[in-house]
């Protein structure tokens, strides 16, 4: 079977892109059916002109290229001895000058044609690349965990080449070369005798059949090789995504072992590829040269006996010869064509994976007042074998804070995604302002959420694009004045860039607070009346942590909230503080009175306060100690035997 998929354990086989049990093989014709709208845009008159006259001069220079061979054995047959001085130079002449005025119109129908068609070519390349890339932001988060990014991007890349391919080559190479064919068995029959057609046919239909035969033979290995293709590239992006954890280890080696196993991988599938390709292309040389041979010493025959003549020899291997460069073509377009189906089978696929979650025909525009938030008996789990939210309910009102809290894994960071609709519910209901999440539009329940999470990611790209992301039609002034509430405006001052800032892959290039104020300004120019913070200040050390929570407070000032923590002093001015312990809501109440209840929360707090004790200690003791001096000689002395002990 071939590694493009696997099976699960009742031998169903499931496709690794989409991850769908029981996926078919894609046929070629519903694929080639699925671009059929795009070669027709009913939306875009113009492109159908542009689809006519390019079918025009296809059909016009196809014309043109039967007839010359004809101007050319009336060139020869003019040449030959029993024409008069006059005859013998003026109407050759006339002739030749036919013929090259003819090959000339040949190349340049065929390159008007590719210029009309080029803009609506391209045009279905783009819709497609543009509705793919969509529907993988329509997908679930659940989706996107599981997948690796490289391999998706990879799958796009080829799928758009190879509509590209197909669309120019099925129009443009395939359906002439076949009407091509048949014009010229009915001349050779017509001006000859049926026999050359028949050779010429028979010699067209083995070749075009062992080209197919081999070709589909060959298809396992293309395949083959496209899966680790993309294994490989896959491992690629994903060691350089984490360029600091490999060289924290020191692990490069270990990563480019990694990498050379795939790739050997895809040299032996490749090797496979280009192996059977130098068979093919002998047996296809081998197929037309037999033919031509034939169809040779029967004109020659011809020639013998007088009923041909030197000119009609000439016409005859002329069609041949003109008949083998499309043919040739026909044997490379069909294999790349497969290649392409192939490619855009994997895509297809990728584009029939339904969205888990979507909105359901009557949804309407959610209406956000307050941002009253409410959770009903809510059961939620990942996986059905394990619930990971037990029957929470609870109750934010408008303007109101929230804190929840929790050891890792007791679902708070759950409730976040489920507020955002990643995932649905499995039982109770989750209401803003009494309306059902599942009853609103998507795009209206994200717009009126903020959320600043624990581990901001940043584009590849500037401060200023970073920040505007929360609202991309945001003035210049407005990404300013957000700034400077999120407590970074003097930081970017600073850079001699400012606001042009290039911030690196993830923003690495900036610290985790600065990543965490940039969050912080862009939520802020979103301005939404719901505010997520998802243990936005847990990754930071304590000083810089103090520097954030006064510009939190103010993103959250007059809105909703829903403050997520690990560190129980920034939840301390909550109006209502929720302790999860494995799904379901220990305790609740507000700070006082959850210390003084001395149940869960209060050890917490109490553990949490010992450490921050210890932490301050041990912050002073090192402010305290002495600095080493550097003799001259560049060493520096040995450490104190106070401090070698410890």
């Amino acid at each position: 079977m071939s590694p493009r998929h696997s099976r699960v354990a009742d031998g169903t086989e499931v496709n690794p892109v989409t991850g769908k049990p029981g996926n078919r093989d894609r046929r070629p014709l519903e694929t080639l059916l699925s671009l059929l709208p795009r070669l027709w845009p009913k939306h875009r008159p113009d492109f159908r002109l542009r689809i006519v006259l390019a079918l025009l001069a296809l059909f016009a220079a196809k014309a043109i290229t039967v007839y010359v061979p004809v101007l050319y054995k009336m060139a020869v047959d003019t040449l030959s001895p029993e024409g008069t001085a006059a005859v013998a130079v003026a109407v050759p002449v006339m002739l030749i000058v036919a013929y090259g005025v003819g090959r000339i119109m040949m190349v340049a129908l065929a390159q008007l044609r590719d210029g009309i068609f080029a803009q609506v070519g391209q045009n279905a390349v783009r819709e497609l690349a543009v509705e793919t890339f969509r529907h993988l932001h329509a997908l679930s988060l659940r989706f996107h965990l599981e997948r690796r990014t490289g391999g998706l991007s990879r799958v796009i890349e080829r799928g758009t080449k190879g509509i590209d391919f197909l669309l120019r080559f099925t129009l443009f190479n395939i359906v002439p070369t076949i009407v091509e064919l048949f014009l010229v068995c009915g001349i050779l029959a017509w001006a000859f005798d049926i026999w050359f057609a028949i050779v010429t046919a028979i010699t067209v239909a083995v070749y075009i059949v062992f080209t197919f035969a081999v070709t589909e033979w060959r298809t396992r290995f293309r395949r083959e090789m496209n899966d680790l293709d993309t294994e490989a590239n896959t491992k690629a992006v994903d060691s350089l995504l984490n360029f600091e954890t490999v060289k924290y280890f020191g692990n490069e080696d270990h990563e480019a072992r990694r990498f050379d196993k795939a790739m050997a991988g895809y040299e032996r599938a490749a090797v496979k590829t280009t192996t059977s390709l130098s068979m093919l292309n002998a047996g296809q040389a081998l197929i037309f040269s037999s033919g031509l041979t034939v169809l040779m010493l029967m004109a020659g025959q011809g020639i013998a006996n007088g009923t041909m003549t030197v000119g009609d020899f000439v016409m005859v291997n002329a069609y041949l010869i003109q008949l083998y460069q499309p043919l040739n073509m026909l044997g490379t377009v069909y294999r790349e064509i497969r290649q392409a189906l192939i490619d855009m089978e994997t895509m297809f696929d990728l584009m029939s994976v339904p969205p888990e979650i979507s909105d359901s025909e009557d949804a309407t525009e959610l209406k956000v007042g307050g941002g009253e938030i409410v959770f009903e008996d809510v059961h939620f789990a990942y996986d059905p074998d394990r619930e990971i939210l037990r029957g929470i309910s609870f109750r934010v009102p408008a303007g109101g804070t929230l804190a929840i809290v929790g050891h890792s894994g007791a679902g708070k960071s759950t409730i976040s995604r489920i507020l955002y609709r990643f995932y649905d519910i499995q039982k109770g209901r989750v209401l803003i302002d009494g309306q059902d999440i599942r009853d609103v539009r998507q795009d209206s329940l994200r717009a009126a959420i903020g959320m600043v999470p624990q581990d901001t990611v940043l584009f590849n790209d500037t401060i200023r694009y970073n920040i505007r992301y929360g609202r991309p039609e945001a003035a210049a002034e407005d990404i300013e004045a957000a700034a400077a509430h999120a407590q970074i405006a003097d930081f970017i001052a600073a850079l001699p860039k400012g606001y042009d800032t290039m911030v690196g892959e993830r923003g690495l290039k900036l610290s985790g607070g600065e990543k965490q104020r940039v969050a912080i300004a862009r939520t802020i120019l979103k301005n939404p009346p719901i505010l997520i913070l998802d243990e936005a200040t847990s990754a930071l050390d304590t000083h810089t942590e103090r520097e954030i929570q006064s510009a939190l407070k103010a993103v959250s000032q007059d809105r909703t909230s829903v403050i997520i923590a690990h560190r129980l002093s920034t939840v301390v001015d909550a109006d209502e503080i929720i302790v999860l312990e494995r799904g379901e809501i220990a305790e609740r109440g507000s700070h006082d009175d959850l210390l003084a209840r001395g149940g869960v929360y209060a050890a917490m707090w109490n553990r949490q306060a010992v450490e921050a004790v210890a932490l301050e200690q041990l912050e002073e003791v090192a402010s305290k100690e002495p600095q080493a001096e550097i003799p001259a000689d560049g060493t520096a002395e040995e450490d104190s035997e106070e401090f070698s002990h410890a």
